[in-house]
């Protein structure tokens, strides 16, 4: 393990067809201005987190800077990530703190992210053992691509919700967000999420939307406020929510596996060898904050936009983002901010976002070529589809299963029961020549 850098050319610039590796690095002015960059493009989608769900800001945030150091140790320095707070914990937060029949909600949650964590770290050592290819086998991309999707539009409600509340607001927010994403060009351009907060909360303040007593009121330095899990032996109640936490395991895997993909076809092949360490790092960067109060992490989309950008992948900057972003969690000042933000801000901004978070799966769908015409592709995502929109819920006893669990577990299982009876049948690509354009499949279902 090498925690030193070696200076890329004359430490100043980067030329045309070049990259600064992960172990190399610019001037220290250059990077720990790079570092700064991580923090800021990472900041808009982790304090979201947090503030939808009713966690701590500075907790989340702290822990982010602590499981990124944790990521860059555990994978020996060898793989540039940014560990934020995760979009596919929200929806089961939310659902656990508004439980009504445990004591602690909040702790409750925690725990259903502690056991994320855990299991996340389990798959890695298997991972760093066998492999990922049992992971393509269990969720191809039709299956990955339905989970991710339907996380993100299950959300939506909660989006449509927070927009009621203040639309002029919202409608500004939201529009801020749109524009500015192709308004402007480099860094700014791939900050619109944090362009939009920003212009939604001055217009919010100008229509007198914001309560500014708590900032006076929060000291600038302090601990975060840290929360630890419900014990569920103590209270049986908990296990009951557990279900809805367990399929965004595998949400992190697909996060985590492409993030590593992708920078290595940047950088250097060799990080693929990375993939086990890496879920192992996040499953415990997850653990370690659901133990304290904090959200669950994953790797940051943003931040490889980041390093495409500038072309610089280097892990230093990445030790800048981590420290940087414990000394904001220090602040409960920065907190008391953060929690000041009114909701037609959250609800235009989330209009969006949530959007964009099923997007992702339908980019996974079109990345990977999925075929549509073939009746179990069409099936494992339709239903999945409807199954996590509509919000099914399904109780056995204490325990209930919500949209995301109930449409991640149809999306695994009819796409794996109908792949077997088809190869059995020796049906699984038979085509209707009829229809030639793949509608086979919905004609059967009417």
């Amino acid at each position: 393990m090498n925690f030193t850098w070696t200076l890329h050319g004359d430490g100043k610039h980067v030329l045309p067809g070049q990259v600064v590796a992960p172990g190399e690095r610019l001037s220290w002015p250059r990077t720990i201005g790079l570092g700064a960059q991580h923090v800021i493009a990472m900041f808009g989608a982790t304090f979201l987190v947090p503030i939808l769900t009713g966690f701590p800001p500075a907790t989340t945030v702290f822990f982010s800077g602590i499981g990124t150091i944790l990521f860059l140790v555990i994978t020996q320095n060898k793989v540039p990530s940014y560990l934020g707070s995760s979009f596919a914990f929200i929806a089961p937060i939310t659902a656990a703190l508004a439980a009504e029949n445990v004591a602690d909600p909040m702790g409750a949650a925690l725990f259903g992210i502690v056991v994320v964590g855990v299991l996340l770290a389990a798959i890695g050592l298997i991972v760093q053992w066998l492999g990922t290819g049992w992971i393509d086998a269990l969720m191809p991309p039709v299956v990955a691509g339905a989970i991710v999707a339907l996380i993100g539009f299950n959300l939506a409600p909660a989006a449509r919700d927070n927009f009621m509340q203040e639309p002029l607001t919202a409608l500004v927010t939201l529009a801020a967000v749109i524009i500015s994403s192709v308004l402007f060009r480099g860094l700014l351009g791939r900050m619109s999420i944090l362009v939009g907060v920003v212009l939604g909360y001055i217009v919010a303040a100008l229509l007198g939307q914001v309560n500014y007593a708590p900032i006076e009121a929060a000291a600038w330095v302090g601990l975060p406020t840290f929360h630890l899990p419900s014990n569920p032996f103590a209270d049986a109640s908990i296990w009951g929510y557990l279900p809805a936490f367990l399929p965004v395991v595998l949400v992190l895997v697909a996060e985590n596996v492409g993030h590593i993909k992708g920078v290595a076809q940047m950088t250097d092949a060799s990080i693929n060898r990375s993939t086990g360490r890496a879920l192992f790092s996040d499953g415990l960067a997850t653990t370690i904050a659901g133990f304290f109060g904090g959200s669950g992490t994953t790797t940051y989309g943003e931040n490889i936009g980041v390093m495409a950008a500038t072309r610089v992948y280097s892990t230093a900057a990445y030790w800048v983002a981590g420290v940087v972003a414990i000394l904001l969690g220090l602040s409960p000042k920065f907190g008391a901010v953060i929690n000041t933000i009114p909701p037609g801000v959250l609800g235009g901004v989330t209009t969006a976002l949530y959007g964009l978070i099923g997007i992702i799966g339908v980019k996974i769908w079109v990345d990977n070529k999925v075929d549509f015409s073939r009746p179990v592709n069409q099936f494992t995502a339709a239903t999945a589809l409807i199954i996590g929109i509509a919000d099914f819920t399904f109780k056995i006893g204490g325990v209930s299963f919500n949209g995301i669990a109930l449409g991640t577990i149809a999306a695994i299982v009819i796409f794996h029961v109908m792949s077997a009876i088809g190869r059995a049948r020796g049906t699984d690509d038979v085509r209707d020549a009829t229809h030639p354009e793949g509608t086979e499949g919905a004609d059967r279902a009417g």
